[in-house]
């Protein structure tokens, strides 16, 4: 176990890691050469894409504030990635000190591992938790989730499925994962979500977002597919939209710190949060 745990790693290492880019784009350290040298050819076709990343981090955080003012102290967050500056368990401690839990779930073996030594540092173990499995994994993830012991399901949670979405292809058929989580949740649950996304009529940044998507399927093993509003919005099918619905990055409860937020649909991105009535 020991020996196949050491390989995953090592071999992460040498190979482009979309967490890692994510990581990269928003400043962060925990990056390497390839992911650096990957990020920095996506930029050159598609500049935009550094904010999507800042836009994105920002409503994350917005939306743990907002669950947290509307009563939700536990929270599940799906393809958490790398830690960054403004980690869950770290906007949820500011609006509820002491009161919140959070499961952290990523595939990578580099995230988790990363995400693991952080809260031994930073957070309380008993209530922050973070766990290596994949979103296709749907019951033998869920309890994992359990087994953490840090979520009651007889209290609401927040959901976070977070720039995670757009690397599942239609084949992977992920709503219907997506379907087996909500329907883990207990009435009063929330789920926030954002994906990828570019204007139908803004054709040169389609053009520019189709090659940066060619890029991702060529290097990586989580190629990009972006989404029609339809498409984006059919995720939230049983859920009630909160106020403003489906909305560009920036435009979702915007707490006046938003970037370019006169031209919103530069965030290349739509975001909702819904709540399970």
């Amino acid at each position: 176990m020991v020996s196949n745990e050491a390989e995953r790693l090592a071999a992460s290492v040498d190979k482009v890691s979309v967490g890692r880019v994510y990581d990269y784009l928003l400043g962060g350290v925990h990056n390497y050469a390839v992911d650096q040298a990957f990020a920095e050819e996506q930029l050159k076709i598609l500049p935009d894409i550094r904010d999507f990343a800042r836009a994105n981090r920002a409503y994350l955080g917005r939306v743990v504030r907002y669950a947290v003012d509307a009563g939700i102290r536990q929270f599940v967050d799906i393809g958490s990635g790398l830690p960054t500056q403004g980690n869950v368990h770290e906007v949820a401690e500011q609006a509820a000190p002491g009161e919140c839990r959070v499961v952290y779930i990523d595939n990578e073996p580099i995230a988790q591992a990363h995400a693991e030594i952080l809260l031994e540092r930073t957070a309380d173990p008993q209530r922050h938790r973070a766990i290596d499995a994949d979103f296709f994994d749907g019951p033998g993830l869920w309890q994992r989730v359990l087994d953490t012991g840090v979520i009651d399901t007889r209290e609401p949670v927040a959901l976070l499925v977070v720039a995670l979405l757009h690397f599942m292809p239609p084949d992977t058929h992920p709503q219907q994962s997506l379907r087996f989580y909500l329907d883990q949740l207990p009435v009063g649950s929330m789920m926030a979500l954002s994906h990828i996304h570019i204007a139908p009529e803004d054709t040169e940044t389609q053009a520019a977002s189709d090659k940066v998507a060619a890029s991702y399927r060529r290097r990586t093993n989580s190629p990009v597919t972006p989404r029609s509003r339809a498409e984006i919005t059919s995720f939230f099918d049983g859920l009630d939209l909160a106020e403003p619905g489906l909305v560009w990055l920036p435009q979702w409860r915007p707490d006046g710190s938003e970037s370019f937020a006169d031209q919103p649909e530069r965030s290349r991105g739509l975001v909702a949060a819904g709540w399970k009535r």
